[in-house]
């Protein structure tokens, strides 16, 4: 027979279960290190350690590979790594947030994966008033920088990365810009590869290493209290900025050179047209006179419209003067000056120079020799 019990007996029974059950979690998060009732939440910013820059070259190379592309290779080179050192919480951040940034983010052209990916560490683990000149740093470094690097190129030498796409040393060029599209388009114009070569791909691979390993060098100086900016904002950013920035239009932030995707339109590049028959094929004529000093004419045959550029390379393949920067032309044969000048309208050496046409697929070069 059943017992009747009060109202009083229920809810104090009630309550010695509910205690017990209480300790029984209590117990069971005691056991499990305090996870279970821990507070989860994590700080900002993440802690780090000191790394190796050249294990982390490595690294984001062979990322790169590992289909993570430029921007997850180098944010990953960094959670692989530091989740060896402190996996409390570098084990829970995936490197994949970052694969938006491939080819400038989503194939767009636009930033750098590289600089994106090294951004986005610096962010995670510096204050917002320490991430700025960290940024800047990084990302000057890698407008300015000859790239791939020596160091890229040797590592490839000594056979030390683990995706041997491309042994040996790979053409250099300073991009003069953190875009993706003209980084790339740099690099392919002094090359000659196009962008689905397995070269290209290699140059972006060896970029990302090197930017993963100069943005370890960076936050370990920063950490370490040692850090001093080198970073200066580009001579063409500036001289842009008297005009441009907050003391007359301001309608324009920049710390690059905006020459490579816009032009000057104040030094017009000087092109005339000789004639308007439609030539048979684009050609690029050798200039005349040759040997020259300090002026010279280049001629060139445009097909059909076309996107042209015509560039002066000195002959390590550093660009020296862009007199025409793909800009759209209609058929015909034009010619234009070189006076001798870089970019900057400074005097360059005696030497031996190189003229290149792109327009489209086209591509053609000429060597001129400056007697002085």
């Amino acid at each position: 027979m059943s017992k009747e019990i009060t109202r009083k007996e229920f809810l104090a029974n009630t309550s010695k279960y509910a205690v017990g059950a209480v300790a029984g979690v209590v117990g069971i998060n005691a056991l499990a290190g305090g996870k279970i009732l821990a507070d989860r939440k994590t700080t900002w910013p993440l802690p780090y350690m000191e790394l190796d820059p050249e294990v982390i070259r490595l690294k984001a190379h062979h990322l790169y590979w590992a289909d993570k592309d430029c921007a997850s290779g180098v944010f990953g080179a960094f959670t692989e790594a530091l989740t060896e050192k402190l996996p409390d919480p570098w084990a829970n951040i995936p490197m994949e947030v970052m694969l938006f940034g491939r080819g400038g983010g989503n194939g767009w052209g636009t930033l750098c994966g590289t600089v994106n990916g090294a951004a986005a560490i610096i962010s995670l683990v510096a204050t917002k008033a320490d991430s700025g000149k960290l940024i800047n740093e990084i990302w000057g470094h890698a407008m300015s920088g000859n790239f791939p690097s020596d160091a890229a190129n040797q590592a490839s030498v000594d056979g030390k990365y683990a995706d041997k796409k491309f042994d040996g040393a790979l053409p250099q060029c300073v991009s003069g810009s953190v875009l993706c599209h003209a980084s790339v388009s740099q690099w392919c114009n002094v090359a000659q590869k196009k962008v689905g070569d397995i070269e290209r791909k290699e140059r972006c691979a060896r970029l990302a290493g090197d930017i993963a390993a100069k943005t370890a060098e960076i936050l370990n100086a920063h950490f370490a209290q040692t850090f001093q900016s080198t970073y200066v904002t580009d001579a063409y950013a500036t001289q842009c900025l008297t005009c441009h920035g907050p003391n007359v239009k301001y309608n324009v932030m920049t710390q690059m050179d905006c020459e490579p995707c816009h032009g000057d339109p104040h030094n017009p590049s000087g092109v005339v047209i000789q004639n308007n028959e439609v030539p048979g094929d684009f050609q690029l004529s050798q200039n005349y006179p040759n040997p020259f000093n300090p002026e010279t004419k280049i001629q060139f045959s445009v097909a059909r419209p076309e996107k042209v550029s015509v560039i002066v390379y000195d002959i390590m393949g550093q660009e020296v003067k862009r007199l025409i920067n793909y800009d759209v032309m209609n058929a015909g044969t034009y010619y234009v000056d070189w006076n001798g000048t870089d970019n900057y309208g400074k005097k360059v050496a005696s030497g031996i120079y190189f003229a290149r046409m792109t327009a489209g697929q086209f591509q053609q070069t000429k060597k001129m020799n400056l007697l002085k």
